[in-house]
This record gives C-alpha cells, structure tokens and sequence, in this order.
C-alpha cells in the first residue's frame, strides 16, 4: 500500500517510517508534496485534526494519506497541553520553547500532580472516503528537567511508566517505539491495513 504522509516535521516522518517497518507492515509512504500547505488544525480532538490532515492530503494528491495527531495531557493542567502540545508556546513555537512552558506550568507540582499521558490518533484515508484509524497511548510523569538527546518534541520530560526510568529522549527509537503512543498506534493501524488488505483480495 501506498500512502502520502500528512506530516512535513521529519522527526515524526522518521518515526512513523520506522514504527510502520518494525510492524511489519508493507506500506510505501511519499512524503508531503513540497506545494502542499500545512493543515489548519482546528478539530477539539485528536482524531478530527488528525481526519482534517488525512482528508486534505488526500484532496490535494488523489493519493491515499496518512495522518496522526498526538497530543500530551497533563490532567493537573486541566489535559493542556492537548490537541495544543505543538502550539503550547505559541505559533512557531521550538521543541525547547514547548517544554519550557510545560515545565513553568507545572512548576511547584510533584508526586500524582506530574502524572501525563501522550495519546495518539492514526489515520489512513482513501480519496473515495474509506479509512483505517487506530489509537495509542502511554502513561508517564513529567519530570522538573530535560533529559537524553534522542526524539523530539516533549520526550526529554517524559518518563513511561512502563518503562526504567529513562525519558523517551534516552532510549534507542526501537525501545521507544516498543512502548510509546505512536508506536502503538501504528501498530495497530498496520494490523488494520493487513485486515483491510486480506479482505479485498478475498472478494
């Protein structure tokens, strides 16, 4: 199968890629045409801005698309950042900047109160409307400062978990993928493919 990614960021490009591969999954995946502008994300959820994304690669393209949103909810905080956790520091914002502002938010928080959970909603969208979509999540807490050099975004200050103590940004990808939001939903939104796959050749 053949799908355009809706994501420009090359760190979630590379992960999506490796996740797809450890599953098994046999999918080729175009990056975003170069004349293709971002999506405005305006959905309240993360599957509608993840559906708005899939949707308009796939009217842009005639392609099939691929399309997450991720978000990271931090229930002192009332779930902020949330479908915001790219913007948390405003339009443009840097990785760097985003936790910063997580971090003075959650200042003065410990114990349960730094307990945070990364969600993530997977779509794979036809231009005739079919789609497979799949969720993902992990549990975790925040910690007071930055951590490892690895991933992106907010993994430097969170700690699965499921894990051994080491932050997202401190694990090898194939670890992180092992237990992360987004790993699990590709996973399961391969599982989809297959099934979806196995069904048509069998009509």
């Amino acid at each position: 199968m053949r799908f355009v990614l809706a994501t420009a960021n090359p760190d979630k490009a590379r992960e999506i890629a490796d996740a797809l591969r450890e599953s098994g999954a046999d999918v080729d995946l175009l990056p975003r045409p170069a004349g293709v502008p971002d999506v405005e994300e305006t959905g309240d959820t993360l599957e509608q801005n993840a559906r708005l994304k899939a949707v308009a690669l796939c009217e842009a393209t005639g392609l099939p698309a691929l399309a997450d949103d991720t978000g990271l909810e931090v229930a002192a905080l009332g779930g902020a950042p949330g479908v915001r956790s790219a913007r948390y520091a405003g339009e443009g914002a840097s990785y760097a900047d985003n936790v910063a502002a997580l971090l003075r938010a959650m200042d003065g928080l410990d114990g349960e109160r730094r307990r945070a959970r990364f969600a993530t909603v997977a779509i794979a969208r036809w231009p005739d409307g079919r789609e497979v979509a799949a969720f993902g999540e992990v549990d975790g807490v925040i910690i007071t400062e930055p951590r490892g050099d690895g991933g992106f975004g907010y993994d430097p200050v969170f700690v699965p978990l499921e894990g051994d103590g080491r932050t997202f940004a401190e694990m090898a990808p194939d670890e992180k993928h092992g237990v992360s939001h987004r790993g699990r939903a590709l996973r399961t939104l391969a599982d989809g493919l297959r099934i979806m796959e196995a069904t048509a050749a069998g009509e």
